[in-house]
């Protein structure tokens, strides 16, 4: 984990110097992001249009709060009612030739970025990545798509949206609370008012009732749940009860907002840690990285970081999936929100 994560959620000694620091350029940050808010408002820059409803998911803080998760949940949700969904990511990391870029079984994380990688693998559902969002919708609209999901892209004020998801890490949550670089948010908690629903990643329903309510937001718990390990060369599954009786020890390794939340869902799954490697998120791995990992046990990943490392698995590579949980009645308001905009749409 990086220093200044430490500073940001666990009150590391070294805030008493980094965050008097960066106070300045985090009032810089604080006066461009609320004037380029404020244009927005005013009238000054239009939002732009499309022809179907948007949702947005989002968080206002860095990454690695369950997003994409989220974005694949809300994918089948909205097939369950009979829509045609499709995803639009900036693509992070991605190189592509030339924008709007529309991903096919062919796609690599090299061209489209990790993340719309994996929920093209993992929903089949038109994906589009660019920096403009309103170009990456119209592809998906060209495609037959009738709600576009947002994977991030709630700072990006030009895209129109009619449904506001922020996902917030149940663990980590805001932080020390300040703005970009002295703390981890883009937005200041006041953001939290003006969604429509705010997913707290890694809240039980039971707990759910102890989170402070925001404006007309509604509080929506989540759990990410594993259920098989996938090897990565070959695809095969196996339910993690019959991995662990053959693989009680593993290493493990992630490139992910949080890391400690992947090895914290291994240990609470039963897994004994040999070693345990971090890397930052987005992270672009080369097959000499892994040298330092015993070929003699597994080695496990997360499907995110799979994605990037197909192309040099070793035989002792898998990963673990995993899904959003969210209780029926809450799905249910999802549900009763998206038909809404759905039939808005329609006319």
């Amino acid at each position: 984990m990086r220093l200044i994560e430490k500073v940001w959620f666990f009150r590391h000694p070294a805030k008493y110097l980094l965050v008097p620091l960066l106070l300045p350029l985090t009032l810089v940050f604080a006066l461009v992001s609320g004037l380029r808010r404020w244009v927005y408002r005013l009238g000054v820059k239009k939002t732009g249009h499309l022809d179907k409803p948007v949702i947005v998911v989002g968080n206002i803080g860095i990454g690695g709060n369950g997003k994409t998760p989220v974005v694949i949940f809300l994918v089948k949700l909205c097939r369950s009612l009979g829509l045609n969904p499709g995803v639009i990511s900036r693509g992070y990391g991605g190189q592509a030739e030339a924008y709007p870029y529309l991903l096919d079984e062919h796609s690599t994380p090299e061209v489209a970025g990790d993340e719309p990688v994996l929920i093209y693998q993992r929903c089949l559902a038109p994906v589009a990545v660019g920096a403009d969002r309103i170009a990456s919708g119209q592809l998906l609209l060209a495609q037959g798509c009738d709600i576009i999901i947002a994977d991030d892209g709630l700072q990006h004020y030009r895209l129109p949206r009619q449904l506001e998801l922020i996902v917030v890490d149940g663990k980590r949550r805001f932080g020390n609370g300040l703005l970009l670089p002295a703390g981890p948010l883009r937005e200041g908690k006041w953001r939290l008012k003006q969604a429509d629903g705010i997913i707290y990643n890694g809240v039980t329903e039971d707990n759910l009732g102890q989170e402070k309510a925001h404006g007309t937001a509604d509080n929506i718990s989540m759990l990410l749940a594993a259920s098989s390990v996938c090897h990565l060369k070959t695809g095969a599954q196996l339910p993690i009860a019959e991995f662990l009786q053959k693989y009680p020890q593993v290493n493990a390794m992630a490139g992910i907002g949080d890391p400690g939340r992947f090895f914290t869902t291994l240990t609470t799954l039963g897994f004994s840690l040999n070693q345990a490697q971090g890397f930052n998120d987005h992270h672009h791995f080369s097959a000499g990285e892994f040298a330092s990992f015993a070929d003699h046990l597994p080695l496990l990943m997360t499907e995110k970081d799979a994605v990037k490392c197909r192309a040099f698995a070793k035989e002792n590579m898998w990963f673990v999936p995993v899904s959003a949980i969210i209780p029926g009645q809450q799905q249910d308001m999802l549900k009763e929100k998206i038909n809404k905009i759905a039939k808005i749409a329609a006319g």
